[in-house]
């Protein structure tokens, strides 16, 4: 596995995977490997407010957060 993000500790993905509400493949492609193209990762950079419920490559999974 490459590096981790350095988000991923307190970032919602986490949880949501954690409680089974989103896959594997998220954390292991984003939050593990390629951090530097998710989404949430330059939103949190350039501290720009963004929904828990927003993945990684931007869409938005209105079942999260329920």
């Amino acid at each position: 596995m490459g590096s981790e993000c350095k988000w991923y500790q307190v970032c919602p993905m986490k949880r949501f995977f954690e409680q089974g509400k989103i896959a594997r493949h998220w954390i292991d492609f984003y939050c593990h490997n390629n951090w530097q193209k998710c989404k949430r990762f330059d939103l949190e950079e350039k501290q720009i407010e963004h929904s828990d419920n927003m993945l990684p490559d931007g869409s938005i999974d209105n079942n999260l957060g329920r």
